[in-house]
């Protein structure tokens, strides 16, 4: 059935009733969606514990979860098309990354519409919860779905929590990123375990039972508690701390898929009649998901939910940003979907969109074999930073699983790479770390600003679902013209400069074998086979990378950027790769300061002869973007300006007084 009822519970105009070009103004509507699915149905049977879900009167199992959507006012002059914002952690992502809207760290009611972008397009944006565990906070979007159960109560098992302090802590969440809690089952469970490891890879060392317990700390007292743990010694910052327990908390978590799939349908298809908000305006539909929300689309097309049970196509079109090679935790018992470590089901084989064989694992398989089978693939694009080659494993979308040679994308995807990026677009001015308990790198963040071209993809998908206009081609590096190679190749360009330091331990994925004895739902740790092997981008010798959607950051530069950062010692694990943290480290402004550090760099003003020689390379290079169709051309004056206030910055700070080495 899908959504059984809507209830609408706000409506008022959208940012004061501001207009967004020939779109016009727009209305924010936000309500709950009730869902009612049947358990039986071939692609609702694939949701893991849908079978022990209590059901309704009907047989059916029954979910809700809150939207949002913002749709213009008058409805001829919207371009027909959803453009769904799958929810990160509860909150959107589109605003931000689409539309330069600012981000303060906190889900803003009514939203900020940044530019304008989407809504100048004349979409209707929206979005609707999914993940089981986003804490009860206003402004965020969960779901509510239900737990599962035998006859003879709850279901039960063991699963695992991993986490990472950058404190110094006595008291952890059984939870990753304050997300709701599995509580344990018993207070005394003393066959729980927790581990420590100094390192991904490296061996874990167990941690005696009497030394930690269920338990938080209340007024300088240890309280016993269920949804914590306490280690009398405390918890170390960089270390990695693994806990598995006994729980008896087992919600539906991949009935999030359906709520995502069932929302889209129903705005296109169902009447006003039935609560529609947007009976009759939707003609096509667009997701876009980044990081765990992109990681999410890609698990929703390996299953082959993008038709509804109806068989009606759901998405047209699918942006799975910064999402690397993973899928997610969205899809089996004792789910954690912001989870992405080692031993996690989040990084399971195959991860091409075309099938290949996994020799060790025995399985010759494509992301997207289900949902090719079924029919309703729909048109692609892969985009990912730098940061998802040293954190996500990137190149297993594009090679084959030994390393040893591209694989090219079907018709139906792209593969576009922002070159020299992080994980979140770039940060200007240059920040070193976040605030307390949060990871500081040992460079300055980087701060390459890749949003002009998610605009231009925005774009270049739309025309693609909606004339068959082809977009560019695929953009990433390549093992056939050397611009793909193992890590090891490019660390020679990063020692030579001063004070920067190459990883020691690198974040692998590794095939992963479960507990045939167990069920495969639960989330227990498995045991680690051989490595996938780890590729990375070629560079050049001042260490900016030499293939992908090169923006003027890195093709006219003055900084080195990378995708990745190190730790800083004050946070732990020094030597290890912050996960999604690249870092820019600037060129000395002048000569005399680049011998003064011994800088093998050439300076900015060896590079350039004036600021104005400068800007106008990067208005050229921006300029071959645009004809490439990787830019927009509203956006060319957005890329020289971030040029020249980066360029400026710099040489302001070569003229003030610089403090002595420590």
């Amino acid at each position: 059935m899908g959504i059984s009822r809507v209830e609408v519970n706000h409506r008022q105009p959208y940012w004061g009733g501001k207009s967004f070009g020939e779109a016009g103004p727009y209305e924010l509507i936000e309500g709950k969606a009730f869902f009612s699915v049947d358990p039986g149905h071939p692609d609702n049977s694939l949701i893991a514990d849908i079978e022990l879900a209590p059901r309704d009167d009907a047989g059916m199992v029954c979910f809700s979860a809150p939207f949002r959507v913002l749709r213009p006012v008058e409805t001829s002059r919207g371009c027909r098309t959803v453009f769904l914002d799958v929810v990160n952690r509860g909150r959107g992502r589109a605003l931000k990354l689409v539309n330069d809207a600012p981000d303060d760290g906190d889900p803003v009611d009514p939203p900020d519409p940044g530019n304008g972008f989407l809504m100048r397009q004349g979409y209707t944006v929206a979005w609707c919860g999914w993940q089981h565990d986003v804490p009860d906070a206003p402004g965020l979007l969960g779901i509510d779905v239900p737990h599962a159960v035998r006859e003879d109560g709850p279901v039960s098992g063991r699963m695992a929590v991993t986490f990472q302090p950058s404190e110094a802590s006595a008291v952890q969440m059984l939870s990753e990123r304050g997300h709701r809690p599995y509580p344990a089952n018993h207070l005394e469970d003393w066959e729980a375990t927790l581990t420590v490891r100094d390192s991904e890879e490296g061996e874990p060392r167990p941690v005696p039972r009497e030394q930690w317990h269920f338990a938080r700390v209340e007024g300088g007292r240890r309280v016993p508690d269920p949804a914590h743990i306490h280690l009398e010694s405390g918890f170390q910052p960089g270390r990695i701390y693994d806990v598995t327990f006994s729980t008896s908390h087992a919600p539906v978590a991949g009935l999030g898929l359906l709520a995502t799939r069932d929302f889209i349908s129903f705005l296109r298809h169902a009447s006003s009649e039935a609560g529609n908000p947007c009976a009759g305006e939707v003609d096509l539909a667009l997701g876009f998901g980044q990081s765990q929300s992109g990681r999410f689309l890609r698990h929703l097309l390996f299953l082959g939910l993008n038709l509804d049970e109806r068989g009606r196509k759901v998405f047209d079109g699918v942006i799975a940003h910064v999402a690397g090679a993973r899928r997610g935790e969205f899809n089996q018992r004792f789910a954690q979907p912001s989870t992405a470590h080692r031993r996690s089901m989040s990084n399971l084989f195959p991860f091409t969109g075309t099938p290949e064989t996994d020799a060790e694992l025995g399985a010759t398989a494509g992301l997207l074999d289900r949902q090719r089978a079924k029919g309703g693939v729909p048109r692609i694009f892969l985009m990912n930073s730098a940061s998802e080659y040293w954190w996500a494993h990137l190149s297993l979308i594009h090679t084959d699983v030994s390393g040893a040679r591209d694989m090219e994308p079907s018709d139906d995807i792209r593969i576009y790479y922002y070159a020299g990026t992080q994980h979140a677009s770039g940060n200007f001015p240059l920040v070193g770390g976040r605030g307390p308990g949060e990871t500081r790198g040992q460079q300055p963040f980087n701060w390459v600003d890749y949003r002009p071209v998610l605009r231009a993809s925005v774009a270049n998908l739309d025309a693609w679902v909606r004339s068959g206009t082809a977009p560019p081609p695929s953009c990433h590096p390549r093992l056939s013209d050397g611009t793909l190679v193992a890590p090891e190749a490019v660390a020679p360009a990063f020692r030579a400069i001063p004070g920067v330091n190459f990883p020691v331990h690198l974040k692998r994925f590794s095939r992963l074998h479960f507990d045939p004895a167990t069920s495969p739902a639960e989330n227990l740790p498995a045991s680690i086979g051989s490595p996938y092997p780890l590729l990375a981008p070629a560079v050049d010798a001042d260490g900016n990378e030499l293939a992908g959607i090169r923006l003027p950051d890195i093709s006219v530069p003055i900084a080195t950027n990378a995708g990745w950062n190190l730790r800083h010692p004050e946070v732990g694990a020094e030597g290890q790769v912050i996960g999604t943290t690249g870092a820019t480290i600037p060129f000395a402004v002048t000569r005399e300061g680049r011998e003064a550090r011994q800088d093998p760099r050439r300076s900015i003003e060896e590079r350039y002869d004036s600021r104005e020689a400068y800007l106008a390379q990067v208005k050229e290079a921006a300029s071959g973007l645009a004809e490439q169709g990787f830019l927009l051309p509203d956006d060319l004056a957005t890329v020289t300006e971030h040029a020249q206030e980066r360029f400026d910055a710099l040489a302001a700070g070569a003229r003030q007084p610089q403090p002595a080495d420590n």
